[in-house]
């Protein structure tokens, strides 16, 4: 019995030496026989054969996934200067929009899907513009308050809406209670959940993106653009720097770097767009009211150039458009958005020239 086991261990181990010099002569046989170049693909094969999850990762853009049907979530950012180096999760939002609101400062409306960003804020309160921006995105709309105009549009345009439902307060920062609201992407699926609000959406997404890294220096009035300014008002500005060697361009307010506070990196982004609609007061505390549903010019910025583009919205809940000066849909690279709608008339500068 003892001896019969033996034998048959001995055949398997005399097996595995016999495939083993099998492999091994295929390769040498195929230098041997069809040369270093003919040989490669057949050892190419044998050390690794790509898997279909590999190729397919390869081919997918990262910034979101373009084939999932996961509605955005809009959440309004505080942007008054005091809370700047406070402000959290900004990095993980797919598009950020920046626009003014009173008193010369802005405030920003980051997009996100998919997320698990554990702290974003500080979040602040809804202004009757940023809803245009929800509904063209059909995102949720998580906020804290908002202008007497804004909540009886949020409430007759059907907004999903989450005003103060998902908020953890920070006390820590030693800032007044108005600017200690923050949130996470947990505790608004939760409360999406709970309230059984509809978190699938047939919207498709407002921009087309590349996954082949673009070149759009050879484009119709294409210009270097290295550096990039923009005034909202007097008193805030933005600007843009390119870091040709990781391809994005680095963000500052007033001159000073944009930092996550969890973080503490500076803030990036690889595509800029940018334009200017007429803007006014319409109340004694300075709210603003925009023209921003229409057509107009701006400019697309991605890689260290800039190229003309048009904008045009047709109504609230449509999607922007974005036009190269030949018609056709703005492509961008793979990455995240800022979209900075500016107020018409203000310095707009690109490499320190004024256009």
């Amino acid at each position: 019995m003892k001896k019969g086991s033996n034998k048959k261990k001995l055949r398997k181990s005399v097996i595995v030496i016999i495939v083993a010099v099998v492999v091994l002569l295929m390769g040498i046989g195929g230098f041997l026989i069809f040369g270093k170049e003919e040989a490669k693909p057949i050892l190419d094969k044998i050390i690794k054969e790509p898997s279909k999850k590999e190729e397919e990762k390869k081919k997918s853009v990262e910034v979101i996934d373009l084939n999932s049907n996961t509605r955005n979530i809009a959440v309004m950012i505080n942007n008054i200067k005091k809370v700047w180096g406070y402000q959290s999760g900004l990095q993980d939002a797919h598009i950020i929009y920046e626009i003014i609101t009173e008193g010369g400062i802005t405030r920003l409306m980051a997009i996100y899907k998919d997320k698990e960003t554990a702290r974003i804020g500080s979040v602040r309160s809804a202004r009757i513009y940023y809803i245009d921006y929800v509904l063209e995105n059909d995102a949720i709309y998580v906020h804290v308050g908002g202008s007497k105009e804004a909540i009886r549009d949020i409430n007759a345009l059907s907004i999903s809406d989450l005003n103060a439902q998902t908020i953890f307060r920070d006390k820590t920062l030693g800032l007044n209670t108005e600017h200690t609201a923050f949130t996470s992407m947990e505790l608004i699926n939760n409360k999406v959940s709970s309230r059984k609000m509809r978190n699938t959406t047939e919207k498709k997404n407002l921009l087309n993106y590349s996954i082949d890294e673009l070149d759009i220096s050879k484009m119709e009035g294409a210009i270097k653009a290295d550096n990039i300014y923009i005034s909202y008002s007097g008193s805030k500005s933005t600007t843009f720097k390119y870091d040709e060697e990781n391809k994005v361009y680095k963000r500052f307010q007033n001159d000073i770097a944009h930092v996550d506070y969890v973080t503490k990196e500076q803030y990036t982004a690889k595509n800029i767009i940018t334009y200017q609609v007429p803007n006014r007061s319409y109340d004694s505390y300075g709210r603003q009211e925009l023209d921003n549903i229409g057509k107009g010019n701006g400019y697309f910025i991605t890689d260290g150039y800039a190229v003309p583009i048009t904008w045009e919205k047709t109504n609230r809940s449509s999607q922007t458009t974005y036009k190269y000066l030949n018609g056709e849909e703005i492509i961008v690279n793979d990455g995240n958005t800022y979209i900075q709608i500016q107020p018409k008339n203000r310095d707009f500068k690109i490499n320190e020239l004024n256009y």
